[in-house]
């Protein structure tokens, strides 16, 4: 009997000892995820700031050619998608690459490496500007070839036309914009789109009125020109405060393994871009071939409206947790680089869950925002249901891709967006809509399964991912060497850096 209450009384002391233990560890983790919440917080709100202001530039700009005249109005627009599609999207594709180099780069101090990576990707944009200007200046002949009305197609060249100078301000501010935020520094670019955004309407009613289609064309690079201009004098103002940066250097002595590294990994970024991108443009086009194509595309376009301010909020927390992944990994903290890629997600998971109930409760009355047309409104309310479902997996989806772009492994998104939206989503939405004839319902239907499959393989990935072994080759790549400095070009071997790419 004794030795049995003995025996009671170490297991009760036992587990009042773990106790603490286990009170303390939570609160760690609690702190931990509270702490990493705060920092992911000042780098998304600046950032859904500023995507908040292109959307609220794009409007503007669509209201302005409205006011122009109807055919003003569908060339230009047609015009603005064609450059989206066709430029936009490959400069934003292509500085993607930044984001896993410089942001490892920070996290190991190289700046450097943040330096040449910037410039280098200034010329790579500036190099892919030219056959984009060729692909702008044939837009009409391109468009009627495709069925397009000449009389459209020639308003979209002369939009186009006048756009040109954006492709050479884009090709410095996109990477600009990358190696701020790839240091966590947002709230300057969000200040600076803010401004700019303030200036566009008064530049867009003075030179509509006196350019016309050409003015409003001209106003949209003149408002990039001033966010480009705001940025450069900041990180020309900050970087001479500090002292020290810009003599790192990095400027001029790029080497063919820094061209390799920068090439392997933007040239996944930039497919995996332009594929969703591209995806949801072909949907459109699929939709003019309903039998009821004239009120399928006006539903559609108001709903992908509302999902262009959502995609905001998307894309914000998608370009955080590369991020925060990449910093990590180059500091050689693979264990926080784990923990800020769940927490990453998991707010992913919530935000979608928001934002699905936003779009369930304003489906009513977003409709006639747009359009007083009773058919249209009715769509609208019923299709809003189907996107805030896709919407729901695109968070957790978008976040997956700047996750595993953060571990400089692109082509892992780039091979679930190939397959979840071409393989599965367009064939699917296209037989449910054309067989199965339930129309635009139909369409958004398969495109909810393929995003689902696209998600799964990406949700494969991440939680396959070997975070000790990502930190190891992040020091790879951000070229640290065994004892903490920083290894030059030359001294790193090119077989080793690319082993991992």
């Amino acid at each position: 009997m004794p030795e049995t209450t003995n025996s009671q009384e170490k297991q009760n002391r036992t587990a009042s000892d773990n106790q603490p233990c286990t009170r303390k560890w939570s609160a760690d983790y609690a702190k931990m995820v509270l702490s990493e919440l705060k920092t992911q917080r000042g780098i998304v709100v600046p950032l859904v700031v500023m995507n908040l202001t292109w959307v609220a530039k794009m409007a503007i700009t669509t209201a302005f050619l409205g006011r122009l005249g109807g055919l003003q109005l569908a060339g230009g627009a047609l015009g603005l998608t064609f450059a989206n599609v066709t430029g936009f999207s490959v400069h934003t594709g292509l500085c993607g690459a930044m984001e896993p180099i410089c942001g490892q780069a920070y996290g190991a101090k190289n700046f450097k490496l943040l330096h040449k990576t910037l410039l280098m990707t200034i010329f790579l944009l500036l190099l892919v500007t030219v056959p984009i200007s060729f692909l702008w200046l044939r837009v009409d002949k391109i468009l009627i070839h495709f069925g397009q009305q000449e009389d459209l197609s020639v308003v979209a060249k002369n939009y186009l036309f006048y756009l040109l100078p954006d492709l050479v301000i884009t090709s410095l501010l996109y990477p600009l914009k990358a190696y701020l935020s790839s240091q966590s520094t947002t709230v300057p670019i969000m200040f600076s789109y803010a401004l700019a955004l303030a200036f566009h309407v008064p530049i867009n009613i003075f030179l509509a009125k006196e350019q016309g289609l050409q003015g409003v064309s001209m106003a949209s690079w003149i408002t990039d020109l001033l966010v480009l201009t705001v940025l450069a004098i900041y990180v020309i103002m900050v970087e001479n405060s500090k002292g020290g940066k810009w003599k790192e250097g990095g400027w001029l002595d790029q080497g063919y393994g820094d061209w390799i590294k920068l090439l392997k990994l933007s040239g996944p970024c930039c497919l995996t871009t332009c594929l969703e991108w591209w995806c949801y443009e072909i949907l459109v086009l699929l939709t003019g071939h309903l039998d009821n194509a004239k009120q399928a595309v006006g539903v559609l376009t108001i709903v992908l409206n509302f999902d262009y301010l959502v995609y905001s909020i998307m894309l914000s927390l998608a370009t955080s947790a590369s991020i925060r992944a990449s910093n990590e990994l180059g500091a050689n903290r693979a264990g926080p680089a784990r923990q800020s890629a769940y927490v990453s997600l998991t707010l992913s998971v919530v935000s979608g869950w928001i934002c699905c109930l936003v779009m369930v409760a304003a489906r009513g009355s977003w409709g006639s925002l747009f359009s007083h047309d009773k058919g249209i409104i009715r769509g609208v309310k019923k299709m809003l249901l189907l996107m805030a479902l896709v919407d729901i997996v695109n968070f957790p989806l978008a976040v997956c891709g700047g996750i595993v772009r953060g571990t400089a492994r692109p082509w892992l998104a780039m091979y679930a967006n190939l397959g979840g939206f071409y393989l599965v989503a367009l064939p699917l939405a296209a037989v449910l809509a054309f067989k199965v004839t339930l129309g635009l319902g139909g369409m958004l239907m398969g495109f909810l399964v393929g995003v689902i499959a696209c998600l799964a393989l990406l949700l494969m990935f991440v939680f396959r991912i070997n975070w000790d072994e990502e930190a190891s080759k992040a020091q790879i790549l951000a070229e640290v060497s065994k004892d903490g400095n920083h290894k030059t070009a030359e001294t790193v071997d090119n077989g080793r850096v690319w082993e991992h790419i």
